[in-house]
């Protein structure tokens, strides 16, 4: 005998349930410039509104998808100023894109950890902790660029009292150690090297990193025990990067070098976008289906740093994205590549006047062999 079917009668006349979305709210209450969008020429000249709890001026960046693993904050902080002391239940990664200033971490105010930064300096604020940053100079202002995982945080507990007044102590991340924020760390497996504090990333020396091709290094940096992470990739002058996805929210700031990405969803590529950048520039992957390929047509290396999560521990986000397609993997080799691709990165060379050193890899390229191992000058 079938069980019965029991089914709701839906009245008229119902209302809208009420939803709220904590984080979009906390937005609004800060009362800075939101901006939506993957593709920033300079975040060096990106027009900021008032904020001056951070110190100055600010504006927070999304991006183009209904799902915010992470989001960016821009801050410029006024000439002498510094933020007002806060602490947070989110990751932050600190990006300083010019100026020269200090920051303190603290758990009580007796016992203030600070350390001096300046353009290319990399950290993150350990979770919940006191931080207050200040701008060194009494002439010019200081920015930088800090991913936070707010969204998902936020949207999880629903209370903003909740996450930036709690006073639980993370000690197993921050203990107060005076040399937390010391540029020492330490190099594992996997190219991992584990540091708070790295006071030049553009600089940074890198571990080989054949998988992605063309003579490319690379090092992921674990920050203050996150689950959020950072990488930085270089890759020589005249070449590309394989083609490759993972989850969404990968911020790419270009730190040298200049040349263009391509990002794209379907399979036919019909959607394709290109996003042309220098230093200063950032690139962000929107969605965990967008495939993305980097091309380098400057006249010197190309590094970027990318600001994520899913690096501090094994993911989803990661798992797959140096692996073939052939093998199930999300990596797109040079052999498997739509033929337009290199011969869209010849003709930006042509007109540069750079030649192309793919030969090695592409069986039609036209240029000269290039790399064929790891770094290459």
């Amino acid at each position: 005998m079938e069980s019965e079917i029991r089914r709701a009668e839906t009245p008229e006349n119902l209302e809208e349930f009420p939803g709220s979305d904590v984080y979009r709210e906390w937005q609004q209450r800060e009362g800075v410039p939101v901006i939506v969008d993957f593709a920033f020429e300079d975040l060096g000249t990106l027009e900021l509104g008032v904020w001056e709890r951070k110190g100055g001026k600010g504006a927070i960046i999304n991006i183009p998808n209904d799902y915010l693993p992470n989001d960016c904050q821009v801050v410029e902080i006024k000439p002498g100023g510094s933020s007002q002391p806060e602490h947070h239940l989110y990751e932050e990664m600190v990006y300083v894109l010019s100026g020269r200033g200090a920051t303190s971490v603290w758990w009580d105010e007796d016992h203030k950890q600070t350390f001096e930064w300046a353009a290319g300096s990399l950290f993150s604020i350990p979770l919940n902790a006191w931080y207050q940053h200040y701008n060194a100079s009494g002439t010019d202002p200081a920015r930088y660029a800090a991913v936070t995982n707010a969204p998902p945080v936020m949207r999880q507990w629903r209370n903003t009292d909740f996450i930036f007044e709690s006073d639980f102590r993370f000690t197993e991340r921050f203990a107060g150690d005076e040399d937390f924020f010391s540029a020492s760390g330490t190099a594992y497996t996997k190219r991992r090297w584990e540091s708070n504090f790295v006071p030049s990333a553009p600089t940074m020396p890198l571990f080989d990193y054949l998988t992605r091709g063309a003579g490319g290094i690379q090092a992921h940096i674990m920050m203050a025990g996150n689950v959020t992470g950072a990488h930085i990739s270089e890759f020589p002058v005249g070449t590309y990067k394989k083609a490759h996805r993972h989850g969404p929210g990968a911020h790419l700031l270009i730190l040298s070098g200049a040349g263009f990405s391509l990002l794209w969803n379907k399979e036919d590529r019909s959607d394709i976008r290109r996003a042309d950048w220098k230093v200063g520039s950032m690139v962000i992957v929107p969605a965990d289906a967008t495939y993305h390929q980097h091309f380098n047509t400057g006249s010197e290396r190309a590094r970027y740093l990318a600001l994520r999560q899913g690096i501090g521990t094994p993911s989803s986000t990661t798992t797959g994205s140096d692996v073939s397609i052939s093998e199930g993997g999300w990596q797109i080799e040079y052999e498997d590549e739509v033929a337009e691709v290199h011969e869209m990165f010849e003709a930006d060379l042509k007109k540069l006047g750079v030649p192309c050193r793919m030969k090695a890899f592409v069986s039609s390229c036209t240029g000269v062999v290039g790399p064929t191992n790891v770094r290459d000058t």
